[in-house]
């Protein structure tokens, strides 16, 4: 099984990737369990709540994968370049940041 990288949004929301969706049949609408197994490891699992829900109730083709890009996949998309600029542009927000922090701004 290859590992899958996410980053974790600014309001602690992430986007379960289209593959591992598809594999586990996950649709929209399904009901999610989250358990904190310690350790750094969180199980997630879909719930049923009801024994007689119609299983097309949110039949939702997932033919097509989420035009949500990462932010891997734009980095990788630019030139050597744009990376470049952008390492440094993120270096120089990085260093005004911990600036910001040793004078308790």
């Amino acid at each position: 099984m290859e590992k899958t990288l996410k980053i974790l949004g600014k309001r602690g929301r992430i986007t379960i990737p289209f593959e591992i969706r598809q594999r586990l049949g996950f649709r929209q609408n399904d009901i999610l369990s989250f358990m904190d197994n310690g350790y750094d490891t969180v199980t997630v699992k879909r719930e049923a709540l009801c024994t007689h829900c119609a299983d097309d109730l949110f039949d939702e083709p997932l033919d097509k994968p989420d035009d949500e890009e990462t932010l891997l996949d734009f980095l990788d998309s630019l030139s050597l370049s744009e990376q470049r600029a952008a390492l440094i542009h993120l270096s120089v927000k990085w260093a005004e940041a911990e600036g910001a922090k040793s004078y308790g701004r």
